[in-house]
């Protein structure tokens, strides 16, 4: 089966400083890919570069290929907004809108054209209901949603890249800034999530890594050391130096 996302020899440069060198890596549909590495070693960069946020930054650029169900995604003529629709983001920081739970659901929806209120109504409800977060909030979907918990924030966060139908979710340290209760809900919520969706998470905590991914990539200084199925690349890494990462003797 072809992946669903496939980078090759992928470069990147803020200005002249180069941040990942020659990334060639396969994303499959319906698993959960961990990036792991020190910070700075360009994981979330490349985490970026799936859905293109990082043209939002001066001054960047990417040679190589990025191949969305076999679609160049940095080929000339592409729609970067149906792209983020397809491949959404959800960010280290919980950043819900400083609106009504109802309405941080509803946006992108309604963004992409969407104004009948009886479909708006459904696509809240199930994106609510697919982020494990329904029965917390369906009495009061108008409460702020800046006003709930850091964890449920999150899980608002997750509601809201949903509530546009994506194929594919890139998570940026989603469980960065949670206690570990919220935490467990979380990587739970991702192994309910990949049957539907394929996901691609950046985390520094290796135990995640380990629980809850299917596929783990380690990065070092820009490159991509060595990538496997995760329980056989925290059993037995290939290359010493993800050996000693994830023993702790570095990073």
């Amino acid at each position: 089966m072809d992946p669903k996302i496939r980078t090759t020899n992928v470069d990147f440069y803020y200005d002249s400083v180069q941040a990942l060198r020659h990334v060639t890596l396969d994303i499959r549909e319906h698993q959960i890919t961990a990036l792991i590495g020190p910070s700075g070693c360009g994981k979330s960069t490349f985490l970026r570069s799936l859905n293109r946020m990082n043209d939002t930054i001066h001054g960047t650029r990417l040679t190589g290929e990025v191949l969305l169900d076999g679609t160049d995604i940095y080929a000339n003529g592409v729609d970067v907004v149906q792209l983020r629709k397809r491949v959404g983001m959800v960010f280290q920081q919980p950043n819900p809108f400083p609106k009504s739970i109802y309405e941080n659901v509803a946006f992108g929806p309604r963004v992409l054209g969407e104004s009948r209120r009886d479909r708006l109504e459904q696509m809240v409800e199930d994106s609510l209901k697919a982020a494990g977060l329904w029965d917390e909030v369906k009495g009061d979907l108008r409460k702020s949603g800046v006003a709930l918990s850091g964890g449920q924030q999150q899980r608002l966060c997750i509601a809201r890249a949903l509530a546009v139908e994506p194929e594919v979710i890139l998570m940026d340290e989603p469980c960065s800034a949670l206690d570990p209760l919220s935490t467990l809900k979380i990587e739970e919520l991702m192994q309910e999530l990949k049957r539907e969706y394929t996901i691609v998470i950046v985390t520094h905590n290796m135990q995640q890594a380990a629980r809850a991914s299917d596929w783990t990539g380690f990065f070092l200084l820009g490159e991509l050391i060595e990538y496997g199925v995760t329980a056989e690349l925290f059993s037995r890494p290939q290359d010493k130096r993800t050996e000693d990462y994830i023993t702790g003797r570095f990073g």
